[in-house]
């Protein structure tokens, strides 16, 4: 065999080792980002890689930023849920204060009319302390197969009549047959069953609940209603544990629904409101 040949043969098995080598690189570099991507859409940023490829600094970067925003969202959730605390529970505690050292210091006042009022900002402040622990104590859903038609059959049968009470309508639509999640029956119908409430409480006459796919091939459960809109400076507040506008609300409804849906591996989100719709979309990942 001449020098040539041999020369052609160390050649091509080169080629062919740098070849299986590139594409080894690259179906493990698929596999990381790959990897990556189911981590970041669970939420879970447990993951490091050797930083011996700039790929892998790349990753690690990637994985730094959400970090830092999750973070950054995490101190600004904080930082409202204990601005709307300081303020449900200073609202409650200084009328109390201000009515004991007034039974104590002045006379002619009604000792018991003054009574009543603190024992009744007393069961107020109870209330709230209550549905602290209810948000916080929430239990973790107990998932099983539901299809869609089924849940929102026992949802219509549960509020249509109350509904009709109010002069409104209650509809549901199917855009996708035979829709299937995996989730806490009773939990979901907890979270429909607040946003159907929350409507005639806005003053809708039309609910309308739809489910379809979305371009992502995840179930999304949409109620909307012609009720009135949500004020653009409280759309960033409505999540917000204990945030409400409403006299006699626990504005744990929201945050609580949200909160089942994250333990769901989905979301809660508000896709609209304005002077024709208001649309919350349950997203099932």
């Amino acid at each position: 065999m001449s020098v040539w040949i041999w020369i052609w043969v160390v050649v091509v098995a080169i080629v062919a080792a740098v070849v299986v080598t590139t594409l080894i690189v690259r179906r493990n570099d698929a596999r990381k980002v790959g990897f990556m991507m189911d981590a970041l859409e669970d939420g879970e940023l447990n993951f490091h890689f050797k930083e011996k490829s700039a790929l892998n600094r790349a990753l690690n970067r990637i994985k730094g930023i959400f970090e830092r925003r999750d973070a950054a969202n995490e101190e600004s959730s904080q930082n409202k849920l204990f601005r709307v605390m300081t303020h449900e529970i200073m609202n409650t505690v200084s009328p109390i204060a201000s009515l004991s050292d007034a039974l104590l210091t002045e006379e002619g006042m009604d000792m018991k009319a003054g009574l009543q009022t603190i024992s009744a900002s007393s069961k107020d402040l109870i209330r709230f302390v209550e549905s602290y622990r209810s948000m916080t104590q929430a239990q973790p859903p107990v998932r099983k197969a539901v299809m869609v038609d089924e849940l929102m059959d026992r949802v219509l049968l549960l509020n249509k009549a109350k509904i009709a009470e109010q002069g409104a309508t209650l509809t549901y639509q199917a855009n996708t047959p035979d829709l299937l999640i995996y989730a806490d029956e009773g939990q979901i119908m907890q979270v429909l069953n607040n946003l159907i409430k929350n409507a005639v409480q806005a003053g809708a006459t039309s609910i309308r609940i739809t489910a379809d796919l979305n371009s992502e091939d995840q179930t999304v459960i949409r109620v909307a209603n012609n009720g009135k809109a949500i004020p653009l400076r409280q759309i960033e507040e409505i999540f917000v544990p204990f945030y409400t506008t409403k006299p006699n609300g626990t504005g744990i409804g929201l945050s609580l629904s949200k909160q089942i849906m994250v333990r769901h591996n989905g979301n809660l989100v508000l896709e609209q409101s304005d002077s024709n719709l208001t649309i919350f979309a349950l997203i099932f990942k």
